[in-house]
């Protein structure tokens, strides 16, 4: 049985108070904030007994409203790139602001992760629901949404719900940062990973999907089989691994399926991610570059963790070959 409990975490962010709840099993301990439906922590036990957390996060919630790195967070309404922050549905333009160099990152400026959700208990879990109104960020449409996390045992689950009143694209994900040994711990160099996905998609010099999908095999991206990540990341191109892995192709039915794998061999903890998305981005925190100060006073540097964000295909509002996300 999963214990579920709940309490003020922060007040003055100027939407409203901000809620930490914690649902609680015999095996995990999550805890999420009402602020961006953000996983803050999750606790796992190791071969050794001792629970760790191993989700990045941060001690307060001015940090979390100062936060550009999505740590934890539900991302939206499009997670990923969109190229230029352009797309045209229904014949209609629409340009969004650009965050991510000429591109439109993860929802905008103001995205799902800056939102107040309203949170009501579920059994094993908690629901996580907000309204992003037409034209939000430049989107169209007014969009319900709803994020459900449950616990049960050692597998926590996240389901996403949105319906909107007029064509839009969404593609929600969670953008937790996991270090399998402790979110304090220093790189990821001695995981394992292994992504069950036959291509993944070119990107690029702005992370922008080319068109292409390519085969892994023959190539750094092959990840079928378990390999170290520390000298695998030698072997990509430019900062490490920030790209689609294709799990499903375009047309097929989106079932739940066996995505990726990562075993950390020193502590025994292992992330198993199933997921009925077409994709999964594994990215390897590139980006993070010790000017942020996490949950301990720890310095989140290059490779510190990885996430594995389970989506629709970056860009695809944009690709008539990829999955249509509308």
């Amino acid at each position: 049985m999963t214990q579920i409990s709940h309490q003020r975490w922060g007040e003055g962010y100027g939407q409203g108070s901000v809620d930490l709840w914690v649902l609680q099993s015999s095996q995990l301990r999550v805890e999420v904030l009402t602020l961006g439906a953000i996983i803050r922590s999750v606790q796992s036990r190791g071969k050794d007994g001792q629970m760790e957390d191993i989700v990045l996060g941060y001690d307060d919630l001015e940090a979390y409203v100062s936060d550009k790195r999505y740590l934890g967070a539900t991302v939206g309404r499009v997670a990923n790139r969109i190229a230029q922050g352009h797309f045209v549905v229904e014949g209609k333009d629409y340009q969004l602001d650009v965050n991510n160099g000429p591109n439109a990152l993860h929802g905008g400026l103001h995205g799902f992760n800056k939102a107040i959700w309203f949170a009501t208990a579920l059994e094993n879990g908690v629901q996580l629901q907000m309204t992003s109104p037409d034209g939000d960020q430049g989107y169209p449409g007014e969009v319900q949404v709803s994020v459900s996390y449950k616990l049960e045992g050692d597998s926590l689950t996240a389901e996403y719900q949105a319906r909107s009143t007029k064509t839009t694209p969404i593609n929600l994900t969670n953008h937790s940062y996991f270090n399998l040994a402790g979110q304090g711990a220093a790189d990821i160099y001695d995981h394992e990973v292994s992504i069950c996905a036959q291509s993944y998609l070119p990107v690029d010099d702005t992370s922008i999907p080319t068109g292409e999908i390519r085969g892994v095999e023959g190539t750094p991206f092959d990840l079928r089989k378990p390999v170290l990540i520390g000298p695998r990341l030698r072997e990509v191109p430019g900062l490490g691994f920030d790209h689609n892995f294709c799990l499903s192709s375009p047309g097929e039915a989106w079932t739940e399926r066996h995505a990726a794998r990562v075993c950390h061999p020193a502590s025994g903890r292992v992330l198993e991610v199933s997921t009925s998305q077409p994709g999964v981005q594994f990215y390897t925190a590139n980006f993070l570059d010790g000017s942020i100060t996490g949950k301990g006073g720890t310095r989140y540097m290059q490779h510190c963790s990885f996430c594995l964000e389970t989506q629709n295909w970056p860009d695809a509002v944009n690709q008539p070959r990829f999955p249509c996300p509308c």
